[in-house]
């Protein structure tokens, strides 16, 4: 093999080792950003099945137990206001969501001492954001 055969066959396989490596990183670091928003997305979700768990405690003592303390609106407002800003971290369906279950708490939280109807439309709201949590965390890749 001549010299100049040679130079070539080692330009050739430097070349085809770098555009390898250079794969190899961009890979890399897509599927580390890949994980890392599917492990905030993941977080974000189980942050609002814990707030959505305690709202509907919350709804329960009040509307069931007629308790003005554990039961308190406020508490709930907290609550709904948390689930709303986990949301922002998931997708536009658990977004819209939670959205929905913020204006449902919002038209319905003074009648939930009272009101068998406004309970059963706030944990309605609650269970569909709930099975929008379940869908997100089945898709994650």
């Amino acid at each position: 093999m001549k010299l100049s055969e040679k130079i070539r066959l080692y330009q050739l396989s430097l070349i085809a080792s770098m555009l390898f490596a250079f794969v190899g990183f961009a890979y890399n670091a897509w599927r580390l950003e890949v994980s890392e928003q599917n492990n905030n997305i993941r977080t974000a979700c189980f942050e609002m099945l814990k707030e959505l768990a305690q709202l509907e405690q919350l709804i329960y003592v009040a509307h069931y137990d007629q308790n003005k303390t554990e039961g308190s609106p406020r508490k709930g407002w907290i609550s709904v206001g948390l689930i709303n800003d986990f949301s922002y971290l998931t997708n536009g369906d658990l977004q819209q969501s939670a959205r929905t279950l913020k204006t449902t708490w919002n038209n319905n939280w003074q009648n939930i001492y009272a009101s068998t109807q406004a309970v059963d439309l706030v944990v309605k709201d609650i269970d569909s954001v709930r099975s929008e949590i379940k869908r997100l965390l089945n898709d994650l890749e």
